[in-house]
């Protein structure tokens, strides 16, 4: 069979790719060999997000008192039932993207797919049959998986990756996590709240290491504060899992220390899923573990394409989705612009969330930018004191010169919700003055971008 365009991998870059390409009149098949929605719906983005709101309910639900609510009797967390609800939510949302085919009328080839000479995809099934499918296009989609250290092997029982860090069999009354991006905090959090005493390791000076310095610190003395150890500038030099505890060496500036844990979770990064697809065969160039792309991501044989975790660039749900948008589109013949890679927000699903766009105060200075920089804090907010979240601040960094909204740095409640108004105003090229003048709406947590752009500029009124 042929097709226009098959693409290799359903996940968020992949199974977006294929409707757009669609709804473009182009006939479309997805090879996947698991289940559809990628590692995204079905193993990351989606279900942690279940299970950290089942930990942020569990904490409301202990400090009901705050709110003027009795609650009689002990409250507990029910381990087994927030797994449960977690996978349910990934069950539907993975439905939801075989109703999106059917309605697309897109094919879902069930496999595992590899590039062959001249426009040729090899799938094979699960029985071992192999079959060939051409198309004048081929998008290469096939994500990452959790990447391992040589000290950290992963055993799936006792050092585990996220994967298994969704489906644990009960709930470890220990837990080292190592690594503090994303992934590893999100974890930290989740397991922190609901009972399992964590330990938080990081090679770096600052936890979530790519944000902020000043959010780092933030999240840093939130987390401590909520009962968690955090070890910063410390790496694990090795884990013994003989008997019933792992034992955890871990060093640091003061020496090495042996931290006993019932799990070690490794959350030390991603590895892309290049192996069996092909490449070297057909001759698809590959630096450091990433296929290399044009602006369109067009790799260097014709008519084959790459999009998502496996390019350069974030790895990002939301990012893959947008290269492949961009990817058929151009396949088809439209007039599209690269992606700016400079304007792509990240949020960090912890309490307090975080999220972020554009340059830290630290990059915007190294860059040699003449900086305003305006910080409104969540205690200043009437909305976060009413919601009992006071911690957080919204921070915002200016070109003094020319007004360039250079980026924002958010943490506190409900900020992965607000940071698409900094997105799109810097997409927008929106000036400082025109977001003061903008009416927000009050009383809400979005008002702490208004402020903070006002205290940029010295005119903040509530501070």
């Amino acid at each position: 069979m042929s097709y226009d365009i098959i693409v290799i991998g359903s996940g968020p870059g992949g199974y977006v790719a294929a409707i757009r390409a669609s709804q473009l009149g182009l006939k479309v098949g997805v090879v996947e060999r698991s289940e559809l929605g990628g590692i995204c719906l079905n193993w990351g983005c989606i279900p942690t997000k279940a299970l950290l709101k089942s930990a942020q309910v569990f904490e409301y639900a202990k400090h009901a008192a705050d709110y003027g609510i009795s609650i009689s009797g002990e409250v507990t967390a029910d381990f087994d039932a927030m797994v449960k609800r977690s996978r349910g939510v990934a069950d539907g949302m993975s439905k939801g993207i075989q109703f999106l085919f059917k309605k697309n009328k897109i094919d879902h080839i069930a496999g595992t797919g590899k590039l062959k000479s001249g426009k040729t995809v090899e799938v094979t099934d699960a029985d071992g049959k192999k079959t060939d499918y051409q198309a004048n296009h081929i998008i290469l989609a096939t994500g990452a998986r959790s990447r391992e250290l040589p000290n950290l092997k992963q055993d799936g029982k006792k050092i585990i990756g996220y994967r298994e860090a969704m489906t644990l069999p009960k709930q470890p009354k220990s837990m080292v996590v190592v690594g503090s991006g994303a992934i590893g905090s999100e974890f930290a959090y989740f397991y922190n709240a609901t009972g399992t005493q964590v330990t938080l390791v990081e090679f770096m000076p600052n936890i979530v290491p790519i944000e902020d310095e000043e959010v780092s610190k933030q999240l840093e003395r939130s987390f401590k504060k909520a009962g968690m150890k955090v070890m910063t500038s410390s790496t694990v030099e090795a884990v013994d899992t003989k008997g019933d505890l792992c034992k955890v060496t871990i060093k640091t500036k003061k020496g090495e220390e042996v931290i006993e844990a019932e799990i070690v979770l490794s959350a030390v990064g991603i590895t892309t899923n290049l192996e069996g697809l092909g490449l070297e065969e057909t001759g698809i160039k590959t630096d450091k573990g990433k296929v290399v792309v044009d602006d369109f991501y067009r790799t260097s044989v014709e008519g084959v394409y790459a999009i998502g975790d496996i390019v350069h660039g974030p790895a990002l749900a939301h990012v893959a989705s947008h290269e492949g948008i961009i990817c058929v589109e151009k396949i088809a013949g439209k007039h599209v612009e690269p992606l700016d890679y400079g304007n792509i927000p990240g949020c960090t699903y912890t309490h307090p969330e975080i999220a972020s766009v554009g340059m830290t105060e630290k990059a915007a200075v190294e860059a040699g930018y003449e900086i305003k920089v305006g910080k409104f804090p969540y205690s200043a907010s009437g909305k976060a004191s009413a919601a009992g979240s006071k911690d957080g601040f919204v921070k915002v960094i200016f070109d003094a010169k020319y007004g360039e909204w250079l980026g924002a740095h958010l943490i506190g409640d409900n900020v992965t919700e607000m940071i698409a108004e900094v997105v799109v105003a810097r997409k927008l090229e929106t000036t400082g003055e025109e977001i003061i003048k903008a009416v927000h709406p009050h009383p809400t947590m979005s008002e702490a971008i208004m402020e903070a752009v006002a205290a940029a500029y010295g005119e903040v009124i509530h501070l």
